[in-house]
């Protein structure tokens, strides 16, 4: 279940990003510029995430999918979902935006539910709840939403984090 807004104030110390800490997230990233699925990090705490990105209008993969009408991969919704919801989150639980360890990120388990398209140009929100984070392991319910609000994809997911591996 996703928390509403009374309830996050109550559990979280920390919630708004500030610039710095978003780009040290952003930089610990294991992804080039033409896999990164990341704009922003608007909030983070011991207890979720949000970040944001915009799939661009003229992407490569709009060419193809669909040849009458271009909508997202959801395969790329999903990776934008774990890059935000699970690989951004860890950094931040790890520490690794201070720390700067290397780390690589292993998707071990991931259910989703299709439910709206995303077409391109379009910007998503991906809301990442931690379910549990112990050895290694952060298991999250991940939702991404559009600018309407109305939510595109529902998850749950499961990454290993391989630290000081590089």
């Amino acid at each position: 279940m996703i928390l509403n807004q009374n309830e996050k104030k109550t559990l979280d110390i920390e919630m708004i990003v500030t610039p710095q800490i978003e780009q040290n997230i952003l930089a610990c990233l294991p992804y080039g510029k033409q896999f990164l699925f990341v704009d922003h990090i608007i909030e983070v705490s011991e207890n979720h995430i949000i970040g944001t990105f915009q799939f661009p209008e003229t992407a490569y993969y709009y060419q193809g999918h669909f040849t009458k009408k271009a909508v997202t991969p959801g395969v790329l919704l999903l990776e934008a979902m774990g890059q935000i919801g699970l690989v951004c989150f860890g950094v931040y639980l790890f520490e690794i935006y201070k720390t700067g360890n290397n780390f690589i990120p292993v998707l071990s388990h991931l259910e989703a539910d299709f439910l709206n398209m995303v077409l391109p140009g379009e910007t998503i929100k991906v809301i990442s709840e931690k379910e549990y984070f112990r050895n290694n392991i952060l298991k999250c319910r991940i939702k991404t939403i559009n600018s309407a609000n109305e939510t595109i994809v529902t998850s749950r997911g499961i990454c290993t984090f391989k630290l000081d591996i590089i």
